[in-house]
């Protein structure tokens, strides 16, 4: 047993190098948007502020409109996760409850659209939404992002866990489809809709690439585009202020995940079980 114990010390050690290197920008974050400018120069690798300061949070409040921009963030990442969970749901039920010709093959051309970067996708996108005149507008960003293979592979696993016979019974005591996913899918894969969703409204919050393409107009802006605003190429100027954007930013989808964690980790966890 002393064998034992003593043999775990190193992966103990190494695991806990791995945490502090990843909430090491966490903590810097927060430390330096409570700096001066000055002392965050002089002091950088001291993560408690010698004078600390509210005053790049209040520069961040007061140079744009944080209630606007928070709202367009909001809204794009929740009609994103709505559609995303929506149409994940439907396209995961079908693939497995109903038997139609060609279902694996086009259930596998899906799942392939997840290996195909954004950059290929990136200029058809855009100049569709330049045709259809949503350049600059939360429905631009959000209409390219209605559907997720990822979203239906994850829930598709989850359904698979459900008796094939339970559906069959419900179709003999003449239950339509949609009472079906009501009433007996969505109360079994709850815990993985619920992941899946939360998975998406992080995504879609902390989106930067496709919102800067199409938004141009600060009222329109989301939070990841407002972070952006105070970073210069001459390696930012009002970085503090730019570390405070970070921690309000990062406050949702971070509670978000810790208060779901279990659920995120265990759909992960059972999506590979088959």
């Amino acid at each position: 047993m002393k064998t034992n114990r003593f043999a775990s010390i190193p992966w103990h050690i190494l695991f806990i190098g791995l945490i502090i290197i990843l909430i090491f920008p966490i903590i810097f974050a927060i430390g330096t948007s409570f700096k001066p400018l000055q002392d965050a120069y002089n002091n950088v690798l001291n993560f408690i502020p010698i004078s600390p300061t509210l005053e790049n949070y209040q520069t961040f409040f007061e140079s744009l409109d944080v209630v606007k921009i928070t709202f367009n963030t909001f809204i794009i990442a929740a009609t994103v996760t709505l559609f995303k969970v929506f149409t994940s749901f439907l396209a995961a039920y079908a693939f497995v409850f109903f038997h139609f010709k060609g279902k694996n093959i086009l259930y596998f051309v899906l799942i392939s659209t997840i290996f195909i970067p954004f950059s290929v996708t990136m200029i058809p996108n855009y100049l569709v939404i330049s045709d259809l005149g949503l350049a600059d507008s939360v429905w631009g960003v959000i209409l390219p992002q209605l559907a997720d293979a990822v979203g239906i592979f994850l829930l598709r696993q989850s359904m698979k866990t459900i008796p094939v016979s339970l559906i069959e019974v419900a179709r003999l005591d003449n239950l339509g489809h949609a009472r079906i996913m009501k009433d007996i899918v969505l109360p079994l894969v709850k815990p993985a809709v619920t992941s899946t969703g939360i998975w998406f409204f992080i995504l879609s919050w902390n989106e930067y690439v496709w919102p800067v393409l199409i938004l141009k107009t600060v009222d329109n802006y989301t939070l990841p585009l407002a972070l952006q605003m105070y970073i210069s190429s001459e390696g930012g100027t009002n970085f503090t202020v730019a570390m405070a954007v970070a921690v309000i930013t990062m406050i949702i989808p971070l509670t978000l995940y810790l208060l779901f964690q279990r659920y995120i980790i265990g759909t992960f966890t059972s999506s590979g079980i088959k």
